[in-house]
């Protein structure tokens, strides 16, 4: 054909990624693994009960902190209000980050259902990814729940979190 390389332009904006390729294939791998995975993470509780008091809550971000370090990953803030936690984690870079979210939030529930009568997380959870350079005011942001909570529900947050992280939802499914 027309061009002699496979990576040389096709004027369709394939060609920089045809490069690439070609230069990972010719053994271009780094030495080293490099990682850096911060995700927020928000867990609900079930039909948004205030469950979450004065008394039970530094139990249970103590219990969220110490499963996260069980699992590898470093708890860089957590925060929230009755009904809701966010959390600020990085990852493990071995586990995927559904695997973590469900492993903390079932150990975490069990161990709150053996603390606290009726406690229950609702069904599913939100996970949003952070770069380095947002991470310090996604830190403020869990610092600063209580006062958000002033302002708006937990569903209008989550609702607004969505959102702001392009995702699709069904509104008459949100919390079903």
């Amino acid at each position: 054909g027309k061009f002699s390389q496979p990576w040389e332009s096709r004027g369709d904006g394939a060609s920089s990624r045809m490069r690439a390729t070609a230069a990972c294939a010719k053994g271009g791998a780094m030495a080293h693994s490099y990682t850096n995975l911060l995700v927020h993470i928000v867990y609900g509780t079930a039909e948004r009960k205030p469950l979450i008091d004065d008394a039970f809550q530094p139990r249970l971000y103590e219990y969220l902190g110490g499963t996260t370090r069980g699992l590898k990953g470093v708890c860089l803030e957590i925060g929230g209000v009755d009904d809701d936690v966010h959390m600020l984690v990085k990852l493990y870079p071995s586990i995927a980050v559904s695997d973590f979210l469900e492993k903390l939030k079932s150990n975490s529930s069990k161990w709150a259902k053996s603390v606290k009568r009726g406690f229950s997380w609702q069904g599913g959870y939100a996970a949003f990814s952070v770069s380095e350079s947002q991470a310090e005011h996604v830190r403020r942001y869990i610092q600063k729940q209580e006062e958000h909570h002033r302002r708006s529900t937990f569903e209008e947050e989550l609702v607004a979190l969505l959102r702001a992280h392009n995702l699709a939802y069904d509104p008459n499914h949100l919390w079903t």
